[in-house]
């Protein structure tokens, strides 16, 4: 059988000791991984940062932009943090994605590194489910100006200081005042990142191919002030009435000390990403398995 890609990059989480199911180290998981994709054909290179972390020089290596630019599929081997870092950069190009999982939970990173060998060949030999996620863009705007410009695939989250009390943010929807909210903070999250910050914080489960946001208080001052779920077309506008040393976070980047007046505005991203599935993958299978619904029942 022969992929139908036919140059594949390969990364991975290289500052775990070991791989997840394995016992082995990263480079041996990596290399075992590259050794398969090439047995069906593939080219195989590797993520720059992957190669020098890991010691692997067998292979050619490639930036993230010039993966985008030259390679078929990219392939992730890793956690969710892993693949969201990955996946926001390659969403321009259009590149599909490919998880193993090497992580913990794996909502988006769904095949066990245990399973790969027989997982990725019907894949590779183009039998897989195609599923797109949106992604947010979000800006900080002082005095009108953009000071930080960031994409989000599971949130946008704006939190209250370390040490500090409540913030109080004034919330617009396309330039309608919603409310102005007490809180340890607020979160726009993606229907990917429902299953994630905004999860714990009491937001509701969304399908990832809902065209819709929602915002999620964290621990409110007024318990009224409930999940709210938007259209994914909408602007939302958070500006920063009170409160000490408040943070904007952008899936795993930050911009902290925010101040008073600064507005955090969230828009839909042009771009999406791209995520192959193994044939026959549904999301609820995944909400089944890793929300631990029905132990033990069919």
């Amino acid at each position: 059988m022969k992929s139908q890609f036919g140059q594949v990059a390969l990364m991975g989480k290289y500052h775990a000791s070991s791989g997840a199911s394995t016992g082995a180290s990263p480079r041996a998981v990596l290399d075992g991984i590259a050794h398969f994709l090439m047995d069906f054909g593939c080219e195989v290179v590797l993520e720059r940062a992957t190669a020098t972390h890991t010691g692997m020089n067998d292979h050619p290596t490639l930036s993230v932009d010039e993966i985008g630019q030259e390679c078929d599929l990219c392939l992730v081997v890793g956690g969710d943090g892993t693949m969201l870092g990955i996946g926001r950069q390659l969403a321009q190009y259009g590149v599909p994605l490919i998880g193993i999982n090497q992580g913990r939970l794996g909502f988006i990173t769904d095949i066990r590194l245990d399973q790969y060998q027989t997982v990725l060949p019907p894949m590779l030999a183009g039998n897989y489910e195609e599923d797109h996620r949106s992604l947010m863009q979000g800006r900080v705007l002082r005095d009108g100006q953009c000071v930080f410009s960031a994409q989000a695939m599971n949130d946008v989250v704006v939190n209250r200081g370390a040490t500090s009390g409540m913030v109080e943010l004034r919330v617009e929807v396309d330039g309608r005042f919603v409310a102005n909210q007490r809180a340890d903070g607020l979160i726009v999250a993606t229907p990917t990142g429902s299953t994630a910050y905004s999860l714990s914080a009491g937001g509701p489960l969304m399908h990832p191919n809902l065209p819709g946001w929602v915002l999620v208080p964290i621990a409110p001052h007024t318990l009224s002030n409930r999940p709210l779920v938007l259209a994914n077309a909408s602007e939302v506008a958070i500006e920063i009435v009170a409160g000490r040393d408040a943070s904007a976070n952008f899936d795993m980047q930050s911009l902290a000390s925010l101040m008073h007046g600064d507005r955090i505005v969230v828009t839909r991203s042009e771009h999406h990403v791209r995520f192959l599935h193994p044939q026959g993958w549904s999301y609820f299978d995944t909400l089944r398995e890793k929300m631990h619904w029905n132990p033990g029942g069919a």
